[in-house]
């Protein structure tokens, strides 16, 4: 992902500089903020890869241009379910993979 002209290949080495290692206090008062902001920029990149304006977005999942705009600037977060919805409406899968160790 590629926020404020940076690649961002781990957030949480992002996070780690930011705020501290996890479980430290700082870290789990930002940490929500923080995710929130990269499901965010995650949603706009995906959006503009896939050339489609957030009025045709929000009309293929059945919402407002405006309810898109608001997720994209993080005034506020999709549940699991419309951030799915969104993705597949994108024609992007999400996909868990297991880190090698």
């Amino acid at each position: 992902m590629q926020t404020n002209n940076h690649m961002i290949n781990d957030y949480d080495l992002v996070l780690d500089a930011k705020f501290g290692k996890c479980g430290t206090p700082e870290r789990e008062m930002n940490e929500d903020k923080a995710r929130d902001f990269y499901t965010a920029q995650i949603l706009l990149q995906a959006r503009k890869d896939a050339k489609v304006t957030q009025s045709e977005l929000a009309s293929r999942v059945n919402t407002t241009k405006s309810y898109i705009s608001k997720i994209e600037n993080g005034v506020l977060t999709p549940s699991v379910s419309t951030f799915y919805k969104i993705i597949g409406a994108l024609g992007f899968r999400v996909e868990i993979v297991h880190p090698i160790l």
